[in-house]
């Protein structure tokens, strides 16, 4: 999941890639000889994303080159008038926890929205969490109507890849949701993580009541505080995470619902965590 704003990877990456068992063959032996079988399922891995991506990396391309930053309405896609096809339909089940993709979800839960780098890798976090009861991914804060993941791609639609988190307010606190958001991205590379560059990798968070926007915004400062903390102000940088409400929510394709936990998916995570920890209370 490695990309560029103009698509993952680099231009190359379009050209005819040989069979899949000579493409790995140097890789998995390299990989093998540093790390052993770790290093290896991660070799393996990365070439199943490498072969799932790749018509998304052509079609984002021939959409033409990626701008640097959030684009004026009227420079964005225009979209789709349908929902996108692939997308999970109404009565798809989470791969992981057997759940609902789509509303209604049960009484009492509420949602937010994450934006932290490649959303596989983000959900992956929170799909694992105590109290949470669905997570799937999607774009939002954008203005392209109905988009695709090649769309996304270009940088032209304004979306952020994120994960939309269900849970249950009283089994998992949506602080400490947020602490987990903090620990584990960099929330002070504006639309970047790791090598994952362009817009759609901001970080975000996406709210739906004002008390979830406070407490959201008491977090951004608290880590901001701590990075302060080790070695002046702005040693570590400038938490640049961008508050907003939610926005429409336009699911993701069914490839990408869960996508770390699914069998071709080996031991991948883009996001470059600053391994500062979130202030606890209870620390």
């Amino acid at each position: 999941h490695e990309r560029t704003n103009y698509h993952h990877h680099h231009a190359h990456s379009l050209t005819r890639t040989p069979p899949p068992e000579r493409r790995m063959g140097a890789a998995a032996v390299a990989a093998n000889r540093r790390g052993g079988p770790t290093a290896l399922l991660r070799a393996r891995g990365a070439q199943a994303r490498a072969r799932m991506l790749g018509g998304a990396r052509a079609r984002a391309f021939f959409l033409g080159a990626a701008p640097v930053g959030l684009l004026e309405a009227s420079r964005c896609l225009p979209g789709n008038a349908a929902t996108n096809s692939k997308a999970p339909k109404e009565d798809e089940r989470h791969h992981t926890l057997g759940t609902r993709l789509h509303p209604p979800f049960p009484e009492g839960s509420e949602m937010i929205v994450l934006g932290m780098g490649c959303f596989w890798c983000s959900e992956n976090l929170y799909m694992k969490k105590k109290g949470v009861y669905s997570t799937h991914v999607g774009y939002a804060q954008g203005v392209t109507e109905n988009p695709t993941y090649a769309e996304i791609c270009t940088g032209k639609t304004n979306h952020n890849e994120v994960v939309r988190v269900v849970y249950h307010p009283d089994k998992v606190s949506l602080e400490e949701l947020l602490a987990t958001f903090f620990e584990r991205h960099d929330p002070t590379t504006p639309n970047q993580q790791g090598n994952d560059m362009g817009t759609q990798y901001r970080s975000g968070i996406y709210y739906y009541t004002e008390g979830q926007a406070k407490i959201a915004r008491e977090a951004k400062a608290a880590y901001q505080k701590a990075l302060d903390s080790l070695q002046g102000p702005g040693a570590f940088g400038t938490v640049v995470t961008e508050i907003e409400p939610a926005k429409t929510f336009y699911y993701a394709e069914l490839e990408h619902q869960q996508y770390d936990a699914k069998p071709f998916a080996r031991d991948y995570c883009g996001l470059k965590p600053i391994g500062v920890p979130f202030p606890r209370d209870d620390a």
